[in-house]
């Protein structure tokens, strides 16, 4: 099973790009956080200040470190500013993740079967998946700390001989994680050395892992912004850090902290659906036996399953994709488990895992199917059907081949999130962005133009993004605006501010109109009685272009 002639790392991390990127490479969702950077990327292509980050309002905003926010600067630069552009270096960022997990396995173990198992559970992973799909700093810390993961192997595997390349991949990973979230890198980096200077098991000296030039460059690398903003913003940018860091996130209450630390507990098992289910066997004694077999190993997961679950128990509002840091080293456990265990020759079981998500596909598959029978659609659309479709029959002739079992696995849970932008491509798209910009070029507004934007400013990052860097658009309060809108050429209000408008002073027109995600029943309902246009109109999010009178 998991023969050489049938497992390509490569093949696998293509796998992830092609199936993950229909889902991610336009907005079929949009992350809430996603605006803070690209707002501030489309702002760095139109002054030039790839150092300090603004938000869509032209305020500051020092809350994360600088590196998510150059990931989608250079979306931007290579590609245009484009939903694409804005998250293909995260999509490919994921799937570098999966070849770091397949690396670090291969360090550790001589058996090449944990290290493709292991990169099989991180690529079907739905933590990565989704934190892929999206231009936040999670899937960046997730890869980040992929790395480091592997240098930390080096050194349990070779001890204080560990060669020199070890040093680098800890060193450099840990300081990209910084530049990426801060903290929650530091803590976890400086729990592993901790652990490699003082475990019982396999102690490293510390004049062994200290090597200076990778040392150095780790800290010059994950200071440089740092020093960066206080050189040019003084002492007041580290307060933003700071609060964001430690403040604001952390929670006090102990209902709170108990709740935090279930879920975060459980769902680290849950999120491993379905080959955890493969690993109960036995797992007390299994478990015992992988610990005698390589005890400082183990004892490096279980410190940083711990220290995850016990960072993410203390934050006031808690997300599953705080998990990520540490789910490249549980992958590698969790695969060295299922080959200790001798799942790979359940044969049954892993037959009726893939009958589930092949049937689990159908389903999303037909959805999909039923909204653009009834709803405008496309080509493309119609042969993401068909491709989903053939590569369904394909996984269901396979089912009898033991062989590739796994695989087949890994690639029916990366087919659901294909699939599933087959429907999403209904509901969300064209997104605002597209719409406005269409009717920017349609009505031969000036470049350069100032405009003043009056909504949700998740959705005003959506419209940035589609006027790109030849319109100035500003976020202003809905609460506070009237006294600013003088200093505008247009503005592009919501529905629902569309009353507070001077209607004397402006002549509006409705430049995007889109499904509200609050109405899907609605929308599905009007497919049967052939209204969804009426029911669009009448529920749908709109914005309206104002131009002074």
């Amino acid at each position: 099973m998991l023969t050489e002639k049938r497992f390509s790392i490569w093949g696998l991390m293509l796998a992830f790009v092609v199936l993950v990127g229909p889902f991610a490479l336009s907005f079929h969702m949009h992350y809430p956080d996603e605006m803070y950077y690209s707002d501030a990327a489309v702002r760095m292509l139109q002054t030039g200040d790839i150092q300090t980050p603004y938000l869509g309002s032209e305020e500051l905003r020092f809350k994360k470190p600088i590196l998510t926010y150059w990931f989608v600067l250079a979306g931007f630069k290579l590609f245009g500013v484009t939903p694409f552009a804005s998250r293909i270096f995260f999509l490919l960022a994921g799937a570098a993740t999966v070849g770091f997990v397949y690396w670090g396995a291969r360090v550790l173990f001589d058996d090449r079967r944990v290290a493709r198992l292991s990169a099989i559970i991180m690529a079907s992973q739905p933590v990565l998946i989704l934190s892929a799909t999206r231009s936040i700093p999670d899937v960046l810390l997730g890869m980040c700390m992929a790395i480091s993961t592997v240098g930390f192997l080096g050194f349990i595997k070779y001890g204080d001989q560990a060669p020199k390349r070890f040093h680098w991949l800890l060193f450099v990973g840990l300081a990209l994680a910084f530049e990426v979230k801060g903290l929650p890198a530091a803590a976890l980096g400086g729990l592993g050395m901790g652990y490699l200077l003082l475990n019982p098991w396999q102690r490293i000296s510390t004049s062994k892992l200290f090597y200076l030039p990778a040392v150095l460059t780790g800290l010059i690398i994950a200071c440089y912004w740092f020093v960066a903003m206080y050189w040019v913003h003084g002492p007041m940018y580290l307060e933003s850090f700071i609060e964001d860091q430690v403040g604001i996130r952390v929670g006090n209450r102990f209902l709170l902290l108990v709740k935090n630390f279930v879920l975060a507990a459980v769902l680290l098992i849950v999120l491993f659906i379905p080959w955890f289910i493969f690993g109960l066997k036995k797992i007390k004694t299994q478990s015992k036996n992988l610990f005698l077999q390589n005890s400082a190993f183990v004892g490096l997961v279980v410190l940083w399953v711990l220290a995850i679950v016990l960072m993410s128990a203390g934050v006031t509002k808690f997300y599953e994709r705080y998990l990520l840091p540490v789910l490249p080293l549980a992958s590698i456990w969790l695969g060295w488990l299922l080959i200790e265990n001798g799942a790979l020759n359940w044969t049954k079981s892993l037959k009726f895992g893939l009958l589930f998500f092949l049937t689990l596909n159908l389903f999303v598959l037909l959805i999909g199917i039923y909204f653009n029978t009834f709803l405008e659609s496309n080509f493309w659309v119609w042969a993401q059907c068909l491709f989903v479709f053939l590569f369904l029959f394909y996984l269901y002739l396979k089912r009898n081949h033991s062989e590739g079992l796994l695989l087949l696995i890994a690639w029916s849970v990366l087919l659901l999130f294909f699939g599933a932008s087959i429907s999403t491509y209904q509901i969300s798209l064209p997104d605002a962005g597209q719409l406005v910009k269409e009717y920017v070029a349609d009505k031969q507004i000036p470049e350069g133009s100032k405009i003043a934007f009056i909504g949700h400013l998740h959705t005003g990052s959506k419209i940035r993004i589609g006027l790109g860097t030849q319109f100035y658009m500003i976020d202003l309060n809905p609460d506070d605006f009237m006294d600013q809108l003088g200093q505008y050429d247009f503005i592009l209000v919501e529905d629902k501010y569309l009353e507070l408008i001077p209607q004397d002073k402006f002549s509006f027109d409705t430049a995007a109109i889109n499904w509200d995600a609050k109405f899907i029943k609605e929308m599905a309902q009007s497919l049967w009685v052939n209204n969804s246009q009426e029911v669009k109109e009448a529920t749908g999010k709109k914005y309206y272009w104002g131009t002074p009178l």
